[in-house]
């Protein structure tokens, strides 16, 4: 299943991150980062999926 949510993450990355833990602060953390630039919400979406 983490494989999915990984895959999910590196298309797109909020969505990854708000499968695994909701509408958190991590969510919106996502956000902002993607809208700052694509690869810092990958990197942010895939640690938060590997993380638990």
């Amino acid at each position: 299943m983490d494989l999915i949510r990984i895959l999910i993450a590196i298309i797109l990355p909020p969505l990854g991150v708000f499968l695994q833990v909701g509408f958190g602060g991590a969510f919106w953390l996502n956000i902002l980062l993607t809208l700052c630039g694509y690869f810092p919400g990958i990197i942010h979406a895939v640690y938060i999926i590997a993380k638990r």
